[in-house]
């Protein structure tokens, strides 16, 4: 099984690995152009609204996980089959990234998630369209052991990856209404790199996490249930205790009247 996180020579002395292309942004810009200027060599390219995610609602969140097969269906169109290994970049980080890897690797895939993104890439990068022959990906039911809900929530350890400001009440502008989880803690997600994107120091990233908490049993949340894949994905790769994903997250529960904390601290 390869590794959660994988660094550009690891991809490079492994050129049977499936790249993928999970480029997305929240203010609707297309990730789907900006592969089209410049990708991977040969990398494909995966839309995370189409395949890695089902359509948002008030009940279930903006990025609900997707019916398996619909996940299935978006991997077969893009070459990726059952046996293969797969490293997925992006341009943030590795947050967005993060959903395919966990999604193949909850599931039982090869999968890992290139550190430093697009920019750790020194070789050279190509534009238009990667494709490969459709594949063999067998549809599998998501882990229920893996997924946590909005009523499973009481009393875990909830780490919550938005950015601080918006985890306090501040700059909401994309979910109902602004605040926090009673009880959550802030771990912001992409302070777990560098301004590279490149993944702190193993101490760092370890200290990081125990100080907020994770512990047997931990959660794992953001707004909408993306980028908190990456947390889980740094938790394995350091032998930590594994997470759950609250696929729903914020967007879930703030379109319910369920209460709202503001600032840092984590009351009940």
């Amino acid at each position: 099984m390869v590794a959660p996180i994988v660094d550009a020579g690891w991809l490079s002395d492994h050129p049977e690995a499936v790249v993928v292309d999970v480029r997305w942004y929240a203010d609707g810009s297309s990730g789907r152009d900006v592969y089209l200027n410049a990708h991977l060599p040969g990398a494909v390219f995966v839309d995370l609204d189409r395949h890695l995610a089902a359509p948002p609602s008030p009940e279930d969140g903006r990025h609900p996980l997707p019916n398996p097969e619909v996940f299935a269906e978006g991997m077969r169109e893009a070459g990726i089959g059952d046996d293969d290994v797969v490293v997925v970049y992006d341009d943030d980080s590795g947050v967005i990234a993060a959903r395919l890897v966990w999604m193949l690797r909850v599931t039982g895939h090869a999968a890992g998630l290139l550190d430093g993104g697009i920019t750790a890439w020194r070789g050279r990068r190509e534009q238009n369209v990667s494709t490969r022959q459709p594949a063999v990906f067998t549809a599998r039911p998501w882990p229920a052991d893996r997924l946590a809900g909005i009523d499973d929530l009481d009393g875990v350890p909830l780490l919550d990856g938005r950015p601080a400001d918006r985890f306090r009440g501040g700059n909401e502008t994309l979910d109902p209404r602004p605040g926090h989880i009673p009880g959550a803690r802030s771990l912001p997600v992409r302070e777990s790199s560098d301004e590279h994107g490149i993944a702190l120091p193993v101490p760092a990233l370890r200290a990081r996490l125990l100080a907020a908490g994770v512990a047997p049993g931990w959660v794992s949340m953001c707004g909408s249930g993306v980028t908190a894949c990456h947390t889980l994905l740094v938790a394995e790769h350091l032998g930590l205790p594994p997470g759950r994903l609250y696929p729903g997250s914020w967007s879930q529960w703030a379109a319910t009247d369920r209460p709202a904390a503001l600032g840092d601290e984590p009351a009940r």
